[in-house]
């Protein structure tokens, strides 16, 4: 496991940095005005474009 700081767009890091991983880990909202689960951009592009297993878990 390592750590990095990085500019830029979050999920195009995290795309690229799937080519490498084993799993990708993102979060999704469970709260706000709206009932209902939901993912933000970070997330769904991250769960389109990614060359690895995604695991989405709720924050809330």
């Amino acid at each position: 496991m390592s750590e990095q700081a990085v500019i830029g767009s979050p999920a195009e890091h995290l795309v690229d940095a799937s080519a490498h991983a084993a799993l990708v880990v993102v979060g999704r909202f469970t709260h706000g005005p709206r009932p209902g689960p939901r993912v933000g951009l970070v997330t769904l592009k991250v769960l389109h474009h990614s060359t690895a297993p995604v695991a989405v878990i709720a924050h809330g």
